[in-house]
């Protein structure tokens, strides 16, 4: 499990990735609000993809914002997630 700084659609977003050796792919977690990459039970549910041999990356979308109004800018999260999945 590694800590990392991504660039989405021009800010900085904290992510969690983590990758077991030999993975089937990878699992995007998207956090916009009223959840983050450090929720026990979002890490639960990581936990299970990762003994199925996935890899997860959980983001957080609105990271340094803290912008309620923000969760609902469908475009804004939706950059976000793009710019996610291409850099993944």
């Amino acid at each position: 499990m590694a800590e990392v700084k991504l660039e989405l659609a021009g800010a900085p977003a904290g992510a969690t990735l983590t990758e077991p050796g030999g993975s089937r792919g990878l699992v995007l977690f998207a956090h916009g609000s009223g959840s983050s990459r450090f929720s026990p039970r979002n890490r639960a549910v990581a936990e299970v993809f990762h003994a199925a041999g996935f890899g997860t990356l959980l983001i957080d979308l609105l990271p340094e914002e803290g912008l309620a109004d923000r969760r609902f800018d469908i475009e804004l999260l939706g950059g976000r997630v793009a710019a996610a999945v291409d850099g993944a």
